[in-house]
Parts: C-alpha cells; sequence; structure tokens
C-alpha cells in the first residue's frame, strides 16, 4: 500500500471537527492501523513479520487507525511499555468485518442492549469498540472522537 502523506494543515482542513469519525490512511483494499509495544515485543514482529514472544494472544490489544491519537495516547511513544509504535496493514474487508463484530466496551456505548445482553455479548467477543476524544497535535482535546478497537484470542 503507498502511503501518500502531504502537511497536516491541510490534510486536518478537511477533517471534520466533531463527532465520531474513523481518520485513517485507507484505500478501497487495505487500512493501516496503530499499535504501540514494548520494544521486544515490537522487535520480535518486525524481525518475524507476525507476533509472538512475549506477546499476549489472550490480553486485549487496542489498534487505532488515527495515527496522530496513537501519538497522543503512547505520549509520542514515551510512555512504558508503548516506546515503539507499528503501523499494520489489515485488508480493508477484514477491518469492517471488525467494526460488524465489535461490542461497545461499555454499557454507556450499546443503549439499544441491556446490561445482560451487552455483558453476554462482551464474554462472546473478541472484539471491543471504543471511542475516544482526539487531540490536537499539541495535545487539545477536539471535540472529534477517535476509534480504537480492542483485539484478543484468534482475532
Amino acid at each position: 500500500m503507498l502511503l501518500r502523506t502531504e502537511p497536516l494543515t491541510l490534510q486536518s482542513a478537511r477533517w471534520p471537527a466533531q463527532g465520531r469519525h474513523i481518520l485513517a490512511h485507507f484505500d478501497d483494499h487495505h487500512i493501516v492501523v496503530y499499535q504501540a509495544y514494548r520494544p521486544e515485543i515490537a522487535t520480535f514482529a518486525v524481525n518475524r513479520g507476525r507476533f509472538g514472544g512475549s506477546f499476549s494472544f489472550t490480553r486485549m490489544s487496542w489498534i487505532k487507525p488515527n495515527f496522530l491519537w496513537m501519538m497522543y495516547r503512547s505520549g509520542w511513544a514515551s510512555k512504558a511499555g508503548q516506546e515503539r509504535v507499528l503501523a499494520l496493514t489489515l485488508p480493508r474487508a477484514e477491518f469492517d468485518s471488525l467494526l460488524r463484530d465489535a461490542v461497545a466496551s461499555s454499557l454507556s456505548g450499546a443503549p439499544h442492549l441491556t446490561p445482560e445482553a451487552w455483558r453476554s455479548a462482551v464474554a462472546r467477543s473478541d472484539v471491543r469498540l471504543q471511542w475516544d476524544p482526539d487531540h490536537a497535535p499539541d495535545g487539545r482535546p477536539v471535540a472529534r472522537w477517535a476509534l480504537q478497537l480492542g483485539l484478543r484470542g484468534e482475532t
């Protein structure tokens, strides 16, 4: 996937100012998501082209399609355990499937479900969906919300 870039000032002028939006590098076939890892996990993945080593497949790992939000959340790759940010290219159909299968990470994100139905859905799902306040490059919160997806198990 060829990632075309442009200055932030040009790009951000086209972004929605508020609401829930997925900001990402994508085309019809692929999407890039980001995640921060400890150095040994990132090194293993880069060297082998897959996750393993001390990476836990049972622990929830949160991917973010919004690069700036990933950098904000990881303290610009300075927080302990988040010193390496990997860009992962996923097939777009797979990402869309993750969105369809996702269960909101909190009951307030699933107002159409009863508390019992939500707890049951969470127990069955390997994919969580969470919206968090987005931030400008200088750290200021903005009125827009950024998506992150939590993945575990086979997913």
